[in-house]
């Protein structure tokens, strides 16, 4: 199976950490009859090499603690799991929750603030993470998980069709897109296409539309002081240039796809020349075992005229300000936290796979911080979504706003005058005011 000896590696080195972990055991005073609940999604439906790490980390912490931990998985959407994390906490029938990086305004009034416990922590990481999950100077949950949106391409096309990096703009996509969909089409693979991104009326396309906005200068949609901006020609240009991609570059059925439906189409039948998903540290160093991941590659996202970001998504952990058990939680979550960053150094010392495939991700991607980068050195920032400022009006936000470039890109209505509406409708969800996106 590909890959099969990196991820042994990463197991032994985890294998020897969690052999030191007995001999601190040893030394506990007797064993707490504690129990505590930890929703999380995340694990829900992961049938990867990580659920299986993460079942042994719980299993080594009541080992090492006394601490047994009820392990609760959540359903598969993340509106049916933001729904369920809210009853619980109203119900106060979990202690420890891992919630979605635009869930922290939203939850805040029943979560924990875990600034003071967990500073020393805290201290190594990014400072826009941190902000983000930080609601009214409270830090409402710690970094676990951290995913952002990237470009994976199909390494081997872009060398038999000249191409010897991949993409940095998206001028240069559309053109690496379009020459590789027509040479393939010629070879008889007539359902090939160039580009495939998740065009669903739902949370993904607020993500990728971002990305297309702010990289031309659009702004956050509502920036941190309040201010509504996403009624600006950079914003309309950004959504007009991807609906000019709708059955050119990218296929039709582009508007029905969510994340699964692309990575489906593009590592699986090898359909596509590129693909905008999500990746994390753990992911880049163990790609999927399939017959193209062999060949596959993966970079930022493409910028635009003002510069290049991929949207900021992952998760935290929180713990429920109405758990009967705090200290035990915080010993849960320093925990995960601990064997996390040991992970990630594990990372560090090993040659992922595919690594040479590697080139201008995001220096928040830890393990590949070092990772080769173009000449003109232009790394690739991450770009938040408007949760904090928003807070509890997120979701009305989110859908408001991928409501209106859906029916851009679907041919429903022109981009100027979606844009006048959205800022109308923003104001009336929100409260707040329209001004001028930040200089770029």
């Amino acid at each position: 199976m590909p890959h099969t000896s990196q991820f042994r590696r990463a197991i032994v080195v985890f294998a020897l950490i969690l052999l030191t972990w007995p001999l601190v055991a040893c030394r506990q005073s007797p064993r707490e009859s504690v129990s505590i609940t930890f929703l999380d999604p995340e694990w829900s439906h992961d049938m990867s090499e990580r659920k299986e790490l993460m079942d042994i980390a719980l299993q080594q912490f009541t080992y090492e603690t006394g601490i047994r931990v009820r392990h609760l998985p959540a359903p598969e959407s993340v509106e049916d799991q933001l729904a369920l994390a809210r009853q619980m906490l109203e119900k106060g029938t979990a202690d420890v929750y891992s919630i979605d990086v635009v869930w922290p305004g939203i939850l805040k009034d029943n979560l924990f603030d875990l600034g003071p416990e967990f500073a020393s922590e805290m201290s190594a990481e990014d400072p826009e993470l941190i902000a983000n999950f930080t609601v009214q100077n409270r830090l409402v949950a710690v970094p676990f998980h951290t995913n952002v949106g990237i470009l994976f391409y199909r390494a081997d096309l872009l060398r038999e069709y000249g191409f010897s990096a991949p993409p940095k703009t998206w001028d240069e996509l559309e053109k690496m897109a379009a020459r590789i969909q027509a040479g393939e089409r010629a070879k008889g693979d007539h359902d090939f296409w160039g580009f495939l991104w998740p065009g669903a009326a739902s949370e993904g396309l607020t993500c990728v539309a971002l990305e297309w906005q702010f990289a031309e200068g659009g702004g956050h949609i509502i920036e941190q002081d309040g201010k509504i901006t996403v009624n600006n020609p950079n914003t309309v240009r950004a959504w007009q240039r991807a609906a000019h991609w709708i059955g050119r570059i990218s296929p039709p059925a582009v508007l029905s796809y969510q994340e699964w439906d692309s990575i489906n189409a593009f590592r699986y039948t090898r359909k596509a020349a590129f693909m905008r998903s999500w990746t994390s540290d753990y992911f880049l160093s163990h790609p999927a075992h399939s017959e193209i991941s062999n060949r596959e590659g993966a970079t930022a996202v493409p910028g635009g005229s003002s510069t290049r970001v991929s949207a900021m998504g992952g998760i935290g952990l929180a713990i429920s300000r109405s758990t009967a058990h705090h200290a035990e939680a915080v010993r849960l979550v320093k925990f995960l936290v601990q064997k996390e960053k040991q992970l990630d150094e594990a990372r560090r010392t090993s040659h992922p796979s595919g690594q040479d495939e590697m080139v201008d991700l995001p220096a928040i991607l830890k393990a590949y911080s070092n990772a080769e980068q173009s000449v003109e050195k232009r790394r690739s920032s991450v770009v938040m979504r408007p949760s904090t400022v928003t807070g509890q009006k997120y979701e009305k936000v989110s859908q408001a706003y991928f409501q209106a470039v859906f029916s851009v890109l679907s041919g429903k209505a022109k981009a100027g005058a979606a844009a006048a509406n959205l800022e109308e409708e923003l104001i009336d969800i929100t409260g707040l005011q329209a001004g001028p996106p930040p200089a770029k």
